[in-house]
């Protein structure tokens, strides 16, 4: 079983949840949250929030899922990051141990 973690910025949220549900990820949650950064960046490009006092508004979207499915989501997320640069959708998958 994997964790599948994607953040992203509110305007992407239903994007995101589609390609979680393209990939049968159908049992997932949605939280929002507040993106911030300091001023140390040097490329706000390649960085997921710019720097100085914004606020992002954000959401976190995860689920439990087998490795197949993971590895569909993660990879559906680099497509949508080729055509997005901007704010990249960023993606993570954890393995999780134990379960009960």
């Amino acid at each position: 079983m994997k964790l599948v973690i994607a953040t992203c910025i509110k305007e992407y949220q239903e994007k995101v949840q589609k390609i979680f549900s393209e990939a049968k990820a159908d049992v997932f949650s949605a939280v929002d949250i507040t993106g911030f950064k300091g001023s140390n960046a040097i490329n706000l490009l390649e960085e997921w929030f710019a720097a100085g006092d914004e606020k992002f508004d954000s959401n976190l979207i995860f689920s439990f899922t087998d490795e197949e499915k993971a590895g569909q989501i993660l990879s559906s997320i680099k497509d949508h990051n080729t055509n997005n640069s901007n704010f990249p959708v960023r993606g993570f998958v954890i393995p999780v141990e134990t379960h009960v």
